[in-house]
């Protein structure tokens, strides 16, 4: 392919890779094990607590208790090459220790959000089927209603303050348990996490196992972790992202951003490591070059990253578009911005212009916007450094191809608007189970994102409509279909639709259309009632009570007419 095809090579600079011909290595495993021969006793993850309250392992560590867990989950828990283990958590020391200890066995990783209701949890597990959860304690009392009909023979329970030192880790504990009570009975078996390392590192001693030989057996291009999404329909559906799509996708980001030193940096992950974007880039690529990984267990409020801005030489970290303006709406941000930031990246949703300016007003450096989708491990574009123009998501990434396409498949000239369509080995193999879902998606090798975009000649690309009904709630996918099911499960509701709507604090929100069976049925009992089944952020932001909604001649609810309706009101 010549530079004519990708003009957009001429951003790249002298010493980015237009083609990066292979991943530096042929598993994730064989990355965590170089890594930890690297650089040994220097720090790797380090939980910060919004009270300051810490806990930091190495990587050596991290090497020994991940080889310890891969060894109980072969030996004790019977698991065996390509099993599944859902790792249900949020950011802490046990994330990476879990995750490193999957791929280690020889085992599929199936993230899951910790915040999920037992309903949301059940649809996940039905699908993917584990044959082990690692999860956190603050929310393993939904287990019995999540497992129901199909249960998960191995559980593995953990702490948010798993692995810290034994003073912090038992004030927290006392604190969870007596006085926010976040921490409820656990009534199904389970094993604590430290016992199940405990147990690993005894067999690996008594029968002198080599954990390296779990996972020589297996290919670049076996699947090493399912990403679930809920595409077109909002039906879960686990992308499918192989060791070659992980390893090349962490390569070819970290080529676009040469500012990165080997060894030097500091990543601030306030992004759930559960969330794609921050699994490729803050948990694999920045433990590939050896920096040291500031996790905060729940952002929220944005108090709670003082101590971490305070305590730590942050040099980098990634957010979405909420984050970035919360931030600069924080006195104490405001009145003492890091020191030593270089850059920022942001995923998972637009970032607007005015909240990128003034980001780099307050900080003094830039936040580099990327695009990606779940499907493709995510990065597929990303702004250069120094190169970066507001409103584009930036040029490919090495080893990326990008066009715009009509309905046919066919590309559009250049200027015009189409579909993006990529190709590249960061393309997920396809959908769980699912070969009719990954035929919609995938044509000739191209991947349909169902975003509407515009190339410009020099090869920048720009987002202008969004194909798919999805809403993007800060940074997180909602699916009109799953609320909207949720709405109908209600008897006071006759029908319902759903879309999304512009909001200043979170990019877009969710609002509800409803015809009511029940007259008497109030806005706060319909947002109560999906509260029980759906997680925070899919929660309708606004209900709207109708008599009717607008219909096609089939009887089909257009979601579109109520969006121009909504765009013609705020007007």
């Amino acid at each position: 392919m010549t530079s004519s095809d990708r003009p957009w090579t001429a951003f790249y600079g002298p010493d980015v890779r237009s083609d990066i011909e292979a991943a530096s290595y042929r598993t994730i495993s064989d990355l965590i094990r170089s890594a930890a021969d690297t650089y040994k006793s220097a720090p790797a993850f380090t939980t910060c607590m919004h009270n300051g309250m810490n806990g930091t392992l190495t990587f050596e560590q991290v090497d020994e208790m991940s080889d310890a867990f891969a060894v109980y989950l072969r030996e004790v828990a019977g698991l065996a090459q390509g099993d599944r283990v859902a790792l249900q958590m949020p950011n802490g020391l046990s994330f990476p220790i879990a995750a490193f200890g999957v791929f280690k066995a020889g085992c599929v990783l199936v993230n899951v959000n910790p915040l999920y209701t037992a309903e949301e949890m059940a649809r996940q597990f039905q699908d993917a089927e584990p044959h082990a959860l690692v999860i956190v304690d603050m929310f393993a009392d939904k287990i019995p209603a999540a497992t129901k009909g199909h249960p998960i023979p191995n559980i593995i329970v953990t702490r948010v303050a798993e692995f810290l030192p034994s003073l912090p880790r038992g004030i927290i504990g006392l604190v969870q348990k007596y006085w926010d009570r976040s921490v409820k009975p656990i009534e199904v078996p389970h094993i604590r996490f430290p016992e199940a390392l405990a147990a690993g590192r005894e067999h690996k001693t008594r029968d002198h196992v080599e954990v390296d030989a779990y996972h020589q057996s297996v290919e670049p291009d076996d699947v090493a972790c399912l990403q679930y999404t809920g595409g077109t329909t909002g039906v879960a559906k686990g992308a499918m992202l192989t060791h070659k799509n992980l390893l090349m996708n962490m390569e070819q980001s970290l080529e676009m951003c040469p500012a990165v030193q080997r060894g030097e940096e500091v990543a601030l992950t306030a992004l759930p490591l559960y969330h794609i974007f921050a699994f490729t880039l803050n948990l694999l690529a920045f433990y590939w070059i050896g920096s040291r990984n500031i996790l905060i267990p729940n952002p929220r409020p944005l108090t709670n990253l003082k101590r971490a801005f305070e305590n730590y030489k942050i040099t980098w970290m990634s957010g979405v578009n909420t984050l970035f303006n919360g931030l600069c709406n924080e006195t104490w941000f405001l009145d003492s911005p890091p020191k030593y930031l270089k850059f920022s990246s942001a995923g998972g949703m637009a970032l607007q212009a005015d909240v990128a300016r003034r980001w780099e007003d307050v900080t003094g450096r830039p936040v580099l916007q990327g695009y990606g989708l779940t499907e493709t491990s995510p990065v597929l574009s990303f702004n250069p450094i120094g190169k970066t123009r507001d409103g584009s998501i930036g040029i490919p990434l090495p080893s990326t191809l990008l066009r715009c396409v009509d309905d046919d498949g066919n590309p559009v000239p250049q200027g015009e608007r189409g579909e993006i369509a990529a190709k590249g080995p960061q393309v997920m193999a396809g959908y769980w189970n699912k070969p009719e879902e990954t035929a919609i998606v995938m044509r000739d090798g191209w991947f349909l994102t169902g975003d509407i975009g515009v190339m410009e000649p020099d090869g920048y690309f720009y987002i202008v409509d969004r194909k798919k009904d999805m809403i993007v709630v800060s940074g997180f996918n909602v699916y009109p279909n799953e609320v909207e099911d949720c709405l109908a499960l209600h008897p006071g509701i006759f029908e319902a639709a759903v879309i999304g709507v512009p909001d200043d604090t979170t990019g877009e929100a969710v609002k509800a259309y409803v015809v009511l069976n029940d007259k008497s049925l109030t806005k706060e009992a319909i947002r109560a009632h999906c509260k029980e089944h759906l997680t925070a952020y899919k929660v309708p932001k606004r209900v709207e009570i109708r008599d009717d909604l607008p219909k096609s001649n089939v009887g089909k609810i257009l979601r579109k007419d109520l969006r121009a309706e909504d765009l013609q009101a705020a007007e």
